[in-house]
């Protein structure tokens, strides 16, 4: 049967302009990835950029423990892997989060005292062992599985994609021999920077030690205590449970940290107008904020409760995904600074309830964050320092009010405070009356929000989104099977080859020997010389 000539013109026009269209799209062929993410907040990361990957056209396999807080079993984007461990990993107990701030805050009333100091490593070291400890078997499980590792070896991935937090991953991909992306700011020993790039410690803070770029000779000390601190409890705690893997399961010839440092590429979540000026490497990415985006509008009853605010405005206060609230000791305090201003309060609580919750603010279990960071009407936020509200809040441009609980908060707020923009209260000391000082001085003195506005400007200017970043490299990796044109194996070095210290031992043995050659060839001369004149006298 034959087509009219119009209908087949119009069927050849239809073909080449779909011809064209597939032909200017930039579409990479879908891949397979497989993704060892760390629960918690670093779970809302590695989210997002396996939802954007999914929506790519990829394949996403997570691996997740079976008592995994935030990392569902199910999941439109992603298949999972379930293993049981035979001890739930303690990052991903809720109430380990609330038990161990009780302690460190109980530490910190005692000021920055030796005992204190001590007391807070005491606390802190064996927690992170026991979390390294319970995370290795995640390992143990998945190796000993002979049938998961023969199925993981038949899906034939194109990447791994992992969080070194946890580095078990790191070990995982190294036997299915595949390509690795970190999504990192944090690993074994600290932030990930001293891994994976030069890190003179005179001018760059350490890992625990919150200081800025410009250290005093003190704090320098102080720099270096904190640095040897977290090479000691890596080397010596972290790295020996791996290492033990390692041998087991790979033999002799392996070094983990040299697993560790070897990855293609790293996805640092971080940004320069928040990290302090360091070295760096062709294989570190920055996607500081990646996560950002425009905020969208309120549900109702949300925007009618904002609206109620009128010219005052609102402060919004989170302390993240990790603590469920505050002693109510310090809470009762908040509420009563907060039952003093004119504004409208949006806390984000889970706690126990504060009997002296004033009326103009509202508790509530959960809140859309970003869109309340970007609604026209808001006037700071309320945080505890973790880099996601940070960052959310340097791209909306809203100062700071810090409450820095546990870990790096301390060093993220002091970070966005040297830059004008914030403003921190000591939660052990915190009362009604010095945290409604703060909270006027950041509401009442224009410079802070000029600074966070210029911030969020630097922020904002750059060729590309961060997460389109991070999917390029991604896809990058894949396309190319690694990225090893951009691997330094400076980390194979020993530390004698790597600082030149054997070179430059021969050179002061070369000049020894020369000075030595010269003075004795004087000597010599003079002494003969000495002879001779001695000679000619008698």
């Amino acid at each position: 049967m034959s087509l009219p000539m119009g209908n087949i013109s119009g069927i050849s026009l239809l073909l080449l302009v779909v011809s064209v269209f597939l032909l200017a799209s930039p579409g990479v062929q879908g891949g397979k990835i497989l993704v060892f993410p760390v629960d918690g907040s670093h779970w809302v990361n590695m989210n997002l950029l396996i939802q954007n990957l999914h929506a790519r056209g990829h394949e996403v396999t997570v691996v997740r423990s079976a008592t995994s807080w935030y990392i569902k079993e199910k999941a439109p984007h992603y298949h999972s892997i379930t293993v049981t461990l035979p001890e739930a990993i303690s990052i991903e107990d809720e109430d380990f989060f609330v038990k161990f701030l009780e302690k460190m805050l109980a530490i910190q009333k005692e000021g920055a005292s030796f005992v204190a100091f001590v007391q807070f490593y005491w606390e802190m070291l064996p927690a992170l062992s026991k979390m390294h400890q319970q995370s290795s078997m995640l390992a143990v499980e998945m190796f000993e599985n002979k049938t998961l590792m023969q199925s993981l070896r038949d899906s034939q991935f194109d990447v791994a994609l992992l969080d070194p937090g946890l580095p078990v991953g790191v070990l995982v991909a190294h036997e299915l021999q595949l390509p690795t992306v970190y999504n990192v700011r944090w690993i074994t020993s600290g932030e990930a920077h001293f891994v994976a790039a030069p890190s003179p410690i005179s001018y760059v803070p350490t890992s625990g030690n919150a200081a800025t770029d410009k250290m005093t000779y003190l704090q320098r000390v102080n720099n270096i205590i904190h640095y040897l601190l977290n090479v000691c409890f890596d080397r010596c705690v972290v790295c020996p449970l791996y290492d033990k893997l390692v041998e087991r399961y790979f033999g002799p010839g392996v070094d983990f940290y040299h697993l560790l440092q070897g990855a293609d590429i790293w996805l640092m979540r971080v940004d320069f107008v928040f990290e302090f000026p360091r070295p760096t490497m062709p294989n570190i990415v920055y996607i500081g904020g990646f996560q950002c985006k425009p905020s969208e509008p309120l549900s109702s009853e949300l925007e009618e409760f904002v609206q109620s605010s009128g010219e005052h405005g609102i402060i919004l206060m989170s302390l993240g995904t990790l603590v469920k609230g505050l002693p109510v000791d310090i809470t009762s305090e908040i509420a009563a600074a907060f039952a003093q201003i004119p504004q409208k309060v949006i806390w984000r609580h889970v706690g126990e309830r504060p009997d002296n919750v004033g009326n103009n603010t509202l508790l509530v279990k959960w809140m859309p964050q970003n869109d309340l960071l970007g609604h026209p009407k808001i006037k700071a936020f309320v945080a505890h320092g973790g880099t996601n509200g940070i960052y959310e809040s340097i791209y909306h441009g809203v100062p700071i009010i810090g409450i820095p609980l546990l870990f790096d908060q301390f060093e993220n707020i002091l970070r966005v405070e040297a830059r004008g923009a914030a403003k921190s209260v000591d939660a052990t000391k915190l009362t009604r009356q010095n945290f409604l000082e703060t909270i006027q001085e950041v509401l009442h003195n224009p410079s802070y929000r000029a600074n966070m506005k210029r911030l969020s400007a630097l922020h904002r200017d750059k060729p590309m989104h961060p997460l389109d970043t991070a999917l390029f490299w991604i896809e990058f990796v894949m396309r190319h099977k690694g990225a090893s044109h951009l691997c330094t194996e400076s980390y194979k070095m020993s530390w004698y080859a790597y600082h030149s210290v054997d070179v430059i031992c021969f050179l002061l043995a070369v000049m020894l020997m020369l000075t030595a050659i010269v003075v004795g060839s004087i000597r010599f001369v003079c002494f003969r010389l000495c002879r001779r004149s001695k000679t000619k006298q008698e």
